[in-house]
């Protein structure tokens, strides 16, 4: 019994969360769901360019620290 209760639970989360995203669809339209897209591509790829500035500045702080050239290593 517990599991159809729970089954019905999630069927009606399942069904109000597709009508919102439907909603939110319909009131952006094609060009304002493009651009919300665009928008959050564009935000990933900034944190990522900010993560890996910050792995450069980390690895470069790490190599002073121990003295390590970096042309010293190479990749195998």
């Amino acid at each position: 019994m517990k599991r159809l209760v729970w089954m019905g639970i999630g069927v009606a989360i399942g069904v109000i969360a597709f009508r919102k995203v439907t909603e939110a669809q319909a009131n952006l339209g094609p060009v304002g769901l493009n651009r919300a897209v665009g928008r959050l591509a564009d935000g990933v790829y900034d944190f990522a360019d900010a993560v890996r500035a910050g792995m450069r500045e980390r690895e470069t702080d790490l190599r002073a620290a121990l003295g390590v050239e970096s042309q010293e290593l190479v990749r195998r």
